[in-house]
């Protein structure tokens, strides 16, 4: 497919709609406080395992907030809360100020912009990089409007810019599957950013990548960094402290927040030696 070829054209404009929860998701993000996610007190619980306890925590407006932790601290279910998959037990959510992740749906979450990338990249292998670019960008998803229109201007120079960003130019009409797992990696996160979230989650982004990969995946971050809002969970200790430098690292444990600080502060935390990190 190229630029001349049929492709969507209409941006969706539609509100976010119906929660199925008895409310309307607000289409606008309340950032007036200075913080885009408040978690206060939330509690979640599978078969009397407190997989979450009493978790508070708060993301600023364009902050890079790296969370790290032991297998089982919790770190999933977080995720899961606020992207509605999973409802806690107990406490708030909020997305700004006045959205409340406990009573949206999923699409409607996402749809206010929150995004989501899970370990394992999710990519359409078949199509090229810029169709899955423009598979993932908002717009009006009909069949009626991807077999009349056509992709404007401005959407395709939309595409073209986070091309760049995400360094697959070279790529773009190259089949998705073709692409290492590094790329495929950095074209899951541009297909988030076509979506336009004020918010992202990135679940181990640099899980199988090369060293060159994981350099590149950092330099990406920070680029995004004021610009997006993003919560960074991640194994590897080096490429935390690459993009955590003046920056905060939260440390989870057994469904609450063991530590926070800076990565030096929390490296040095008796409690996260013990837990963690190890001596």
């Amino acid at each position: 497919m190229n630029a001349d070829q049929p492709m969507i054209d209409n941006p969706d404009e539609n509100p976010a709609g119906s929660t199925g929860y008895g409310h309307v998701a607000p289409t606008s993000v309340d950032l007036s406080h200075g913080a885009i996610l408040y978690l206060e007190d939330i509690t979640v619980s599978f078969d009397g395992f407190r997989a979450l306890n009493k978790l508070t925590l708060d993301i600023g407006v364009g902050e890079l907030r790296c969370v790290i932790g032991p297998n089982g601290a919790g770190k999933t279910t977080m995720m899961d809360v606020i992207t509605g998959k999973t409802r806690p037990d107990s406490g708030t959510a909020f997305f700004g100020q006045t959205m409340d992740l406990t009573r949206m749906s999923e699409p409607d979450i996402a749809h206010a912009g929150i995004g989501r990338k899970f370990q394992r990249p999710t990519v359409f292998e078949n199509h090229t990089v810029f169709e899955n670019l423009e598979l993932a960008m908002k717009m009006d998803k009909g069949v009626r409007a991807t077999l009349m229109a056509k992709l404007k201007g401005e959407q395709i120079d939309a595409i073209g810019a986070t091309l760049a960003l995400i360094r697959l130019e070279e790529q773009a009409w190259r089949p998705a599957g073709l692409l290492s797992h590094g790329q495929k990696q950095w074209l899951e996160i541009g297909m988030l950013l076509m979506q336009e979230p004020r918010l992202l989650l990135l679940d181990e982004p640099v899980a199988g990548m090369t060293d060159a990969e994981t350099e590149r995946t950092g330099e990406l971050l920070n680029e995004l960094r004021g610009k997006h809002s993003l919560m960074v969970v991640e194994h590897d200790m080096d490429f935390v402290a690459g993009i955590a430098e003046g920056g905060t690292v939260t440390v989870l444990h057994e469904g609450s927040v063991l530590a926070q600080g800076t990565m030096d502060e929390v490296q040095a935390d008796e409690r996260v030696i013990e837990v963690y990190l190890g001596r």
